[in-house]
């Protein structure tokens, strides 16, 4: 009786399985220190086959941000429920933003701390995912000033740094509340929920957003109330 021949594994599961391992090595060494013999124990292959497949090992690296990005990006635009308010929109996104960087932190420690830190081309690749988030919540941001009666002032001055503050503090939030265990969280402190952390950064931004919206505006001398947006428009 002739040999039993083993299932060819197809070659995008093999890139998927060394990109996962890569993904875990880099967060876990950093770009430098990681090595690609580690990568290709940990995805069960040869070496040389990881560089068949991907030719180097910074070739390796952008195609670890680019799957990244595009999996982060389309778990954000997934969640946020088209039709629905601006508000429970920006919710419904940040949710997702929270939930995927909770179920993939290693891959978002590569994205908002390795990537970052090694210049281009890596830098770039982030820096586009970066952008598509601001987009996104500055159409939200825009959306609801015009549902609010805020037109042109608000829209043309403030939409934009606001959306580019909220994503800050949102890339911030997930850095903090998603430290990988025994990369220095404490065992003894349950990371928050994806829901509890977005509701914390609605908390910190839209409040404010709102209340900016009905017309209080912060100067030198503290909190000055002027008209609401929808009165100051008519």
């Amino acid at each position: 009786m002739g040999a039993v021949k083993s299932k060819r594994v197809p070659r995008a599961v093999r890139e998927r399985q060394m990109l996962d391992a890569a993904v875990l090595t880099f967060a876990r060494r950093g770009y430098r220190a990681a090595s690609m013999d580690e990568i290709a124990e940990l995805a069960g292959v040869s070496k040389p086959l990881v560089y068949l497949y991907l030719n180097s090992k910074e070739d390796l690296f952008s195609a670890v941000i680019r799957q990244e990005s595009e999996a982060l990006m389309a778990a954000v635009t997934a969640a946020a429920e088209p039709g629905l308010a601006p508000d429970r929109q920006l919710w419904s996104g940040l949710r997702g933003f929270f939930a995927h960087t909770a179920e993939r932190p290693y891959g978002w420690a590569v994205l908002h701390q390795q990537a970052r830190a090694h210049g281009e081309p890596f830098a770039r690749e982030v820096a586009a995912l970066r952008a598509d988030m601001v987009d996104f919540v500055t159409e939200l941001l825009g959306a609801a000033a015009k549902e609010a009666g805020c037109a042109g002032e608000l829209a043309e001055r403030e939409v934009a740094g606001l959306a580019h503050a909220l994503v800050g503090a949102a890339e911030s939030l997930a850095e903090w509340a998603n430290v990988p265990a025994g990369d220095g969280a404490s065992a003894d402190v349950a990371p928050p929920s994806a829901q509890d952390t977005a509701a914390t950064m609605m908390n910190f931004a839209w409040t404010g957003l709102g209340r900016l919206m009905g017309g209080e505006r912060w100067g030198w001398s503290g909190l000055v109330d002027q008209e609401g947006c929808a009165r100051a428009g008519r």
